[in-house]
């Protein structure tokens, strides 16, 4: 039987033709066993039975196909044309054709060798393959690569869409103003700073107009000659080498040197600095402002020199204060500087129809001091001369308008000269209130206040007076030189200057009196002058119980504490002023660019002891100058003279130096002004009556004459100053 479909027993070809059965080849090993099993589909009453080998019958034209082994593809078996026969002669089987084996169709049956064929089932026949030629190439689609392209082109309009809303909207406004920022320029106009005068307009500093003259090295080498000719005739070259040949007669500078300072790429060259109004407008005749510039700037200038130099101070390059008065009021002296804003081309040119926009610059005001010229150049005068004869480190020299506390000069010895900023000292600033030491015996004048004020003693009480004396509390104190018993009232303790009188007198003054009363004298806070670099001094510890057993009686004779000079000269001043302390000041009041005057507020005076103590007090310190007092050399011939000498230590190094010192009032019956005097570590004598006493003579006397201050007239009555 044969492995055909019931009822039909045939096979078709792969043309369609019917075919006979086809020869199975023989197998043998295992794959023979897979001849038992039933084919799918065939009824389970058959089973599958082995195919007769038959030679098959070769068709005409037609070679008979070779098996091939399973791993390799088949070759795809030519197409035939079909069969013209009638649909009635194809439904038959062709017995003459073989059945085609498995191989043919390029596989191996399930469970059998490779390469050998597989038992056809029984059922239904097995179409052949057929072999499936590729087909041609798909003709191009442009509307598709139209629309990929468009979709590109959206994408990218989107994107520059989005980009350009982004700078309009939210990037414009920045963007504008930077491009508006880069074409802008702005030139500051400097303000005129103010004048420091003194009190009758004696210029001590003022500000001068100078320019700044500036190249621009990028600029110049498009410069043409265009035939100009320079001052001596010659045609004017092009480049720098032009320019040269035009500015450096009127900056007086050699030629070749100002060509080689204008090559480069820098757009801003220094060519000249400070100078004068006539250079200035001798270079814009020039007609070269592309290319040169002069920038307005101011200069500061001091005409009377070291006068008052170490006060006034300075100012920096930038023309801000950097000491003393310049410092102190430098908010009234810089006004406000002005701008000129404009647009600006390429080649640094302004345009002329852009906008332009100007703030005038504001001058500062004029500022006037207390000070007299002739008096401070007196005083520097005096103690420069007291410096070199004595040998002292240095000087100081003070005159104060008792009445309203005014300083009528503040001079240190060794003035420097702002105009001169060689060395540093300029930057000093004034000793008067930097420099701190004990008051010495100048001090003594608070101690006999509080002693009459407070009713303890009078001007007559009587002490008994030896060279040393010890305290209840076991301190031991000594006069400054060995002395017999003395027998002195209160003015002569006073006038003696004696220690250990001073003590015993001030015994009876509680501490706490002590204290309340150095600090109504100004002891410990500022003196008002608003100066840099002041000390306010060192006081004793403000509880009195902290007072150690030596300091309740040395602040008596003015040790233990250390004050400026000022402080010390304002002790005098309230004295001479009925008892009333006026607040130091140099600032008279400011004049606006307007003309408007503004004078300084006068701060009312403070009452520290009563007119009678003051007066009193003021007669006994005229015993000083008079025969038997220490400051017989501060006499003033036709002025009635009231003051105190001063001998304090100061610590030096390992060891003490001292500070001679006198300061005085006068008249002593009307008085006037106060002048204080002192030298540290004089070398010729280390009392003050000694050095620092014909100094104030010799600057009261002028100033009392400056000031057309009457001699005095009234007749004098002594306290006695023994017993």
């Amino acid at each position: 039987m044969t492995g055909t479909t019931p009822g039909s027993g045939r096979q078709r070809t792969p043309s369609g033709r019917a075919a006979g059965p086809r020869s199975t080849p023989p197998r043998s090993g295992r794959a023979a066993q897979g001849q038992g099993k039933p084919a799918q589909g065939s009824s389970p009453q058959r089973k599958a039975q082995p195919s007769r080998t038959q030679p098959s019958k070769a068709q005409p034209g037609r070679a008979q196909p070779k098996a091939r082994p399973a791993t390799s593809q088949p070759k795809a078996p030519p197409k035939k044309a079909p069969s013209k026969k009638s649909p009635s002669s194809r439904a038959q089987p062709n017995k003459s054709q073989p059945r085609a084996s498995s191989t043919r169709l390029g596989f191996d049956a399930p469970g059998a060798p490779r390469g050998t064929a597989a038992p056809r089932p029984s059922r239904a026949p097995v179409a052949r393959s057929r072999m499936v030629r590729p087909l041609p190439p798909r003709p191009g689609r442009p509307e598709v690569r139209q629309r990929w392209l468009v979709g590109i082109a959206a994408v990218v309009v989107l994107i520059f869409l989005v980009r350009l809303v982004h700078v309009q909207l939210i990037e414009g406004p920045s963007l504008a103003a930077e491009a508006e920022a880069a074409r802008t320029a702005t030139a500051v106009t400097p303000a005129h700073r103010g004048d420091i005068t003194d009190a009758n307009g004696v210029v001590l500093a003022t500000s001068v107009d100078r320019y700044t003259v500036v190249g621009d090295p990028v600029a110049i080498e498009d410069f043409r000659g265009s035939g100009r000719v320079d001052a001596e005739g010659e045609k004017v070259q092009d480049g720098a080498l032009g320019i040269a040949q035009l500015l450096a007669p009127i900056l007086d500078v050699p030629k070749a040197e100002l060509a080689a300072d204008l090559v480069g790429k820098s757009r801003y060259r220094v060519l000249a600095k400070n100078v004068v109004p006539q250079v200035q407008r001798a270079i814009a005749d020039l007609q070269i402002r592309a290319y040169i510039r002069t920038d307005l700037t101011s200069r500061r200038t001091y005409p009377s020199g070291a006068v008052a130099g170490s006060l006034v101070g300075f100012v920096n390059d930038e023309q801000t204060g950097q000491g003393g008065i310049e410092a102190a009021y430098d908010d009234l002296l810089a006004g406000t500087a002005g701008s000129d804003t404009y647009e600006r081309s390429l080649d640094g040119l302004r345009i002329p129809a852009a906008g332009q926009e100007s703030v005038p610059a504001v001058p500062g005001d004029s500022i006037q001091l207390s000070l007299v010229h002739d008096i401070q150049w007196k005083s520097q005068d005096s103690i420069d001369d007291a410096v070199r004869t004595s040998g002292a480190e240095y000087g100081i020299a003070i005159v104060q308008d008792v009445r309203t506390g005014e300083i009528v000069a503040l001079a240190d010895s060794g003035a420097v000269n702002p105009n001169d900023r060689s060395t540093s000292a300029v930057a000093g600033g004034s000793r008067a209130v930097k420099d701190v030491f004990d008051p010495g015996s100048t001090g003594k004048v608070i101690t006999m206040a509080a002693a009459l004020e407070g009713g303890y003693w009078t001007p007559e009480s009587q002490f008994t007076v030896p060279d040393r004396y010890t305290t209840p509390n076991g301190q031991t104190f000594q006069d400054s030189h060995e002395h017999p018993v003395q027998k002195l009232t209160l003015t002569g303790v006073l006038a003696q200057s004696s220690n250990t009188g001073t003590v015993q007198a001030g015994e009876k003054i509680p501490l706490q009196t002590r204290q309340d009363y150095l600090y109504k004298f100004g002891f410990g806070q500022p003196t008002g002058l608003n100066l840099p670099g002041e000390s306010v001094g060192i006081m004793p510890p403000a509880d009195v119980a902290d007072w150690d057993g030596r300091t309740q009686y040395a602040v008596l004779f003015g040790q233990g504490l250390s004050v400026n000079a000022m402080q010390a000269t304002s002790v005098f001043s309230t004295v001479a002023n009925g008892g009333v302390r006026m607040t130091p000041t140099l600032f008279e009041g400011s004049t606006s660019p307007d003309g408007t005057v503004t004078p300084a507020e006068q701060e009312p005076g403070e009452r520290v002891i009563s007119e009678d103590t003051a007066d009193t007090l003021v007669k006994m310190m005229e015993t000083v100058t008079e025969d038997g007092g220490t400051g017989t050399n501060a006499a003033v011939p036709g002025y009635r003279v009231a003051g105190k000498t001063g001998t304090a230590q100061m610590p030096a190094g390992n060891g003490w130096t001292y500070m001679a010192s006198f300061i005085g009032v006068a008249p002593a019956d009307d008085p006037r002004y106060t002048v204080a005097v002192f030298l540290k570590s004089p070398h010729s004598s280390i009392f003050g009556g000694d050095v620092a006493a014909p100094v104030f003579s010799d600057v009261m006397g002028f100033t009392l004459q400056k000031m057309d201050v009457p001699p005095s007239e009234r007749e004098k009555r002594r306290f006695k100053t023994e017993w």
